[in-house]
């Protein structure tokens, strides 16, 4: 396993995102041979654009049996992502400020954070529990552009709109 310590510019706010069930749809395509894909929205890498040079974004899943696949759709728009169990979560969220934390997830395992955070997002298909407890909720679905609306609101709240 991956070293889980994340090096950030700690003059900027840090916003870190579950990815499965808000980049993805959550769904798992299996084949034979086990998980074979994941499917991930065309509009959210347009969003993390629209930040990437305010905050410092990172990744995080729990899957380990379709990481690869997630890596390698982080990897392609240049965010590191790192494996983070449910049950490890509470220790890896320990290195950041969450007073300048915002933190996008969408399960039930993630209500906790949002909770905790600065800023709380959720999609709006996930979980009640997410749901209950995000300071926002997009009106998008996770991979129909809910990491867009995120970041747009993000960019409003904290930067004023500004690009």
């Amino acid at each position: 396993m991956e070293n889980k310590k994340v090096i950030l510019d700690n003059k900027k706010l840090t916003f870190v995102l579950d990815v499965d069930g808000v980049m993805t749809t959550g769904q798992f395509l299996y084949s034979e041979k086990g998980k074979a894909f994941k499917v991930f929205g065309a509009h959210d890498a347009d969003g993390l654009n629209l930040i990437r040079d305010k905050v410092n974004i990172v990744f995080i899943s729990a899957d380990k049996r379709g990481f690869k696949i997630s890596k390698k759709r982080t990897d392609d728009m240049g965010y590191p992502l790192y494996s983070v169990h449910e049950s490890e979560r509470g220790e890896f969220f320990k290195q950041f400020d969450f007073s300048r934390l915002i933190f996008m997830g969408d399960g039930i395992f993630d209500a906790p954070t949002i909770k905790k955070c600065m800023f709380g997002i959720a999609p709006a298909n996930a979980r009640i529990e997410a749901r209950q407890v995000a300071d926002y909720i997009t009106p998008s679905k996770s991979a129909e552009g809910a990491v867009c609306d995120a970041c747009i609101r993000i960019n409003k709240l904290f930067f004023g709109g500004k690009k």
